[in-house]
């Protein structure tokens, strides 16, 4: 007999939404450590909200939201309201009644700002290495470091004469065909009229040239966790200069060392590692600025092998936390993501660590 395709047009419910998210949930204990991290920057909230007035969106449920957006690939503000307004799962996790109106995107991203103006991000991946530290799982000896490109939301069309004629186009305003040929653009003398401050780079030889920032980051060695994170223009140096920075903030006199990629292998990069107390454990080139000192030790193969596992990163945050092509303009705004982004890397990373162990 079939069954009728009847239609419930309303419903009552007398099962909370912490009793439908299942006990094995791989956000229950993600949740536990993002509620105690929050809890810590609770005065940090407070120094950014006035005391008078109407309330805000909550910050701690505002930062709860964008690792969702970053953990489920929602590529937009919009559809990730969409879903805080039926998804259970997505209502628990913030910290949502089941009955709360979810917020309009407009406002949700005018409170978001809010938190960039704070340096919220830095203080929240902090936040999260001192979970990560008080677990055990951090090594504070043996590191790697590598950059990679994240493309500008800005196209080459763009991409424009800072002075002087621009390029020949036709009568479509809205979207005009722009003719390159026989125009030399370089960094110097055109500029994004979207993002000014992206710059036209490529990595290698052979790949096209894209409106670009750099992302850096300082992963260490024993379970790939990123330690430091950074958001820098695309330039030639930026990612050895940025990795020497990065180096010198870890402090303390214990000699430490740092895995690279053959990019890295320049003299000056190797002299002011040794400087720093950093011995650099770098992919040798053909003429090499590290020499058999370095090389004959156990360490540096051990190096070698783990620092590949940097790109499980890179490809995590391009993939999954939305880095691939950023959603936002200008440096600030971008670094912000990409620090958010590592922090989130960071939760997963430490999950999947504590359940296997478990």
């Amino acid at each position: 007999m079939r069954g009728d395709d009847r239609q419930q047009q309303g419903m009552w419910s007398y099962i909370s939404a912490e009793e439908r998210v299942p006990e094995d949930h791989p956000l229950r204990p993600m949740r536990t450590i993002v509620n105690g991290v929050l809890r810590d920057l609770s005065p940090l909230f407070e120094r950014l909200y006035s005391g008078t007035g109407r309330p805000s969106v909550p910050p701690e449920r505002l930062l709860r939201a964008l690792l969702l957006q970053v953990l489920y690939t929602v590529r937009s503000e919009r559809l990730l309201m969409e879903q805080l307004d039926y998804n259970i799962l997505f209502r628990w996790f913030v910290g949502l009644e089941m009955d709360d109106p979810v917020w309009a995107p407009t406002v949700f991203t005018k409170n978001r700002d809010r938190l960039l103006d704070g340096d919220v991000a830095e203080a929240f991946f902090e936040r999260v290495l001192v979970e990560a530290r008080k677990r055990k799982l951090l090594s504070d000896e043996h590191f790697t470091v590598d950059g990679t490109l994240i493309e500008a939301w800005a196209s080459l069309k763009s991409f424009q004469q800072k002075e002087g004629p621009q390029s020949e186009r036709d009568d479509d305003p809205s979207n005009p065909t722009v003719n390159f040929h026989g125009e030399k653009r370089q960094n110097d003398t055109h500029e994004s009229t979207t993002d000014p401050e992206s710059r036209l780079y490529t990595k290698s030889s052979g790949q096209a040239a894209k409106l670009s920032y750099m992302g850096n980051v300082l992963m260490e060695n024993r379970n790939g966790l990123v330690v430091d994170a950074r958001l820098t223009a695309a330039s030639g140096t930026a990612e050895r200069d940025t990795a020497l920075e990065m180096l010198e903030d870890l402090g303390g006199s214990r000699q430490v060392t740092v895995g690279a990629d053959k990019g890295y292998d320049t003299k000056g990069f190797v002299e002011e590692c040794r400087d720093l107390g950093a011995t650099p454990h770098v992919a040798q080139k053909q003429r090499s600025a590290v020499d058999g000192r370095t090389t004959r030790h156990e360490g540096y193969e051990i190096s070698q092998r783990v620092r590949k596992r940097v790109e499980e990163i890179f490809g995590w945050m391009k993939t999954i936390g939305l880095m691939r092509k950023t959603r936002h303009r200008g440096k600030r705004r971008v670094g912000w993501m990409f620090v958010f982004t590592a922090a989130a890397y960071n939760l997963v990373r430490m999950r999947n660590i504590e359940t296997a162990n478990a």
